[in-house]
């Protein structure tokens, strides 16, 4: 599937146990799914093993469903949809439909 989310966006979670929190887009899945930074931590328990001699709980991040995001415009300080449009030299480039401000890529 084709999404309007890229890796570095800056989302809010509307959906969910995390509902509010904010974070970057570190990677995006083809299932659907992406790792969000500080979102979604889980415990895991590890054994040791040769590389780390002691085992224990961790805690690690896990990927959220895409559709429970929303792009987080930091212009007008909002969770809002993205839109496209072309400029007049024909470059595309995405935009906040709120505020209108083009976002900039990375």
């Amino acid at each position: 599937m084709k999404y309007k989310f890229k890796k570095g966006d800056f989302v809010a979670v509307i959906k969910g146990e995390d509902r509010g929190k904010k974070g970057r887009i570190l990677k995006i899945f083809k299932e659907g799914r992406v790792l969000v930074e500080g979102i979604n931590f889980v415990k895991k328990h590890t054994k040791p093993k040769a590389v780390d001699k002691q085992g224990g709980i961790i805690q690690i991040e896990k990927p959220i469903a895409i559709g429970n995001i929303s792009f987080f415009c930091l212009k007008c300080s909002k969770p809002t949809k993205l839109g496209i449009r072309f400029l007049e030299d024909g470059t595309k480039v995405r935009y906040c439909k709120k505020c209108k401000e083009i976002v900039e890529e990375k």
